[in-house]
């Protein structure tokens, strides 16, 4: 059978730093990838008004997802809209209803940003509502009843909101794609100056390889990985289901241990 993967973030550009790596070695292995951000990016920029700063912003994804062989699925609230509520869900869960995934990486549940948090529990919850025929979705379909694996990223800076560390359960070694990466995220162009502004990232695509370089770093075994932690199977897949590991089993790492 061959595996489908959705790879779900909060901003045009999150994909790209948290989990574009692992992304890439799945489609290198055969997998079909999908491509979504909850929100359209509507206040990256200090510069251009909203509508302009969605259309660039929209175009920067789309040649994104192109770069890395994924389809791509549009956005769906603005920025600092994205809240847990029954409409978004209901919209996530179509999504995930379409494209059917095996594997479904989101963020993680503690990050820095409400956007980031709130996707997560988004695209979790409409996992879980993905084989309820009584939970309505829009557009509407119909309920399906294929396993699903939940990985989580790192949060951004992998810190949560009390700047505390996560510490991930396992590292993809992403130092063979680490190039692909970067030109995926260097797609996402009208990010230098806002994130400089806004965040202090001098250099964004430098910041990225920083974040990839300290989770290699931790895995004591590569020079750039990217952490994952897998989501509790209930309601999801079997006990012990690991597509990601058995795909991607050359690159996984585990922390050396004492």
């Amino acid at each position: 059978m061959s595996h489908c993967v959705l790879a779900i973030g909060a901003h045009p550009d999150d994909i790209e730093f948290g989990m574009a790596g692992t992304f890439i070695l799945l489609g290198r292995a055969g997998c079909k990838l999908h491509y979504m951000t909850v929100a359209n990016g509507s206040c990256g920029s200090a510069a251009m008004d909203a509508e302009t700063t969605v259309r660039v912003r929209t175009q920067e994804a789309r040649n994104s997802a192109e770069r890395l062989g994924a389809v791509y699925h549009p956005p769906i609230a603005a920025d600092v809209e994205v809240f847990y509520e029954k409409t978004l869900l209901a919209r996530v869960a179509s999504v995930i209803r379409a494209v059917a995934p095996d594997i479904l990486l989101v963020p993680s549940p503690f990050d820095y940003m409400e956007d980031h948090v709130n996707t997560c529990r988004l695209a979790v919850m409409g996992a879980f509502c993905r084989g309820m025929p009584n939970f309505p979705v829009i557009p509407p379909r119909p309920a399906i009843d294929r396993p699903v694996t939940l990985y989580h990223a790192q949060p951004h800076g992998h810190r949560d909101q009390l700047n505390r560390f996560c510490e991930p359960d396992f590292f993809i070694d992403i130092g063979s794609v680490i190039e692909e990466k970067t030109a995926a995220l260097a797609e996402h162009k009208s990010q230098q100056a806002w994130l400089d502004a806004s965040q202090a990232m001098n250099e964004y695509l430098q910041t990225m390889q920083d974040l990839c370089r300290e989770m290699g770093t931790l895995s004591g075994r590569c020079t750039f990985a990217e952490g994952w932690r897998r989501h509790n199977h209930l309601g999801f897949c079997e006990p012990g289901t690991d597509p990601l590991g058995e795909i991607l089993g050359d690159y996984l790492l585990t922390r050396p241990t004492a």
